[in-house]
């Protein structure tokens, strides 16, 4: 018999306090730097680092290496997808959808997580426990460089 894998989907909200046209670009790989002390993204392809669709870059998840590859940076519309791979351990999908409220904008995160396989399943769930909390922390992060940058 084959052992069940973990699977989790999670989603959390918050509010930036600028217009989508100044957030949405903000969840770029490159940029997100900006906001986000510890995201260090390493960039594979494009070679010089720059935020576009189908960006490929890696970034280290504990002791392991995760590929990431950027499915959608549709800006105008507000969706920005990745998906990445921790080889032999999970998956992730994250989706944002952003839509402009007046002088702020909402965003909505989702990340599906699938384990690969069992001794993944707790790491799996850790995650996703993060995961539904970590709303208040991006809000806090982006918000407070959107105050100093102005």
């Amino acid at each position: 018999m084959t052992a069940m894998l973990a699977h989790t989907e999670a989603t959390f909200h918050f509010t930036a306090a600028a217009p989508m046209a100044e957030v949405a670009p903000l969840f770029g790989a490159e940029r997100e730097k900006l906001w986000s002390p510890d995201w260090d993204p390493r960039f594979v392809y494009p070679a010089a680092a720059a935020d576009r669709a189908g960006m490929v870059f890696t970034v280290r998840h504990g002791d392991s290496d995760a590929v990431w590859v950027n499915t959608q940076l549709d800006l105008a519309r507000g969706v920005v997808q990745y998906v990445y791979v921790i080889p032999d351990a999970l998956t992730t999908l994250i989706t944002l959808h952003l839509r402009p409220d007046g002088a702020r904008t909402r965003v909505e995160v989702t990340y599906a997580r699938t384990a690969l396989n069992p001794y993944a399943n707790p790491r799996v769930q850790r995650l996703a426990d993060g995961d539904r909390k970590a709303g208040p922390e991006w809000e806090r992060q982006i918000n407070d460089y959107l105050r100093k940058r102005r």
